[in-house]
């Protein structure tokens, strides 16, 4: 009597439990973050740069190398630049911006998203334009990714602001793993 279930719940576990490894391998997408900080000392028609290291939500997947293999064609899907502190910074405030990528110590840095046409009343949060046509495979599988904007001020401000920028990367199972 015994044997009818637990022949069945154990199937039901086996089952749950594969449906959840294979959802975490089929994720459609996840995302990076990183604060970064525009300068009050920055002066319009200026490039400056502010650098800092992405977080994943996704530490499992992303940071441990344990399902990195399994994944491939790993891109941006989508870019957000928000602002922290002051939280009604105007975005409009900036001219341009260029978000990289790259591994911890600054290699391989590739170009990910950008806006050069920010309005001046842009508001406290924008869409930036992706750059979805290089794959990002190798980067995810690094402990540390690095997040650098560069980025023009249409006008000065009285002091440090905290921008929030938003990667949205998606990624496929990789055919060649078991």
């Amino acid at each position: 009597m015994m044997r009818r279930y637990l022949i069945p719940v154990v199937s039901l576990a086996i089952l749950v439990g594969g449906c959840a490894m294979y959802q975490s391998i089929i994720k459609s997408s996840f995302p990076y973050t990183s604060s970064l900080t525009v300068v009050s000392s920055a002066q319009p028609g200026n490039e400056y740069s502010a650098v800092n290291i992405a977080n994943s939500f996704d530490q499992n997947f992303s940071k441990s190398g344990n399902n990195a293999d399994r994944i491939t064609l790993v891109r941006v899907i989508s870019a957000k630049l928000r602002s922290d502190d002051p939280t009604d910074y105007n975005i409009g405030n900036l001219s341009m911006v260029k978000i990289f990528l790259s591994k911890d110590d600054g290699t391989d840095e590739m170009q990910v998203a950008q806006r050069k046409d920010i309005t001046a009343n842009a508001g406290n949060e924008i869409t930036l334009d992706i750059d979805n046509s290089k794959f990002l495979d190798q980067l995810v599988r690094e402990p540390n990714i690095k997040v650098r904007m560069v980025y023009t001020v249409r006008k000065a401000f009285n002091r440090d602001v905290s921008l929030h920028v938003i990667l949205d990367l998606s990624a496929y199972p990789n055919p060649k793993t078991n």
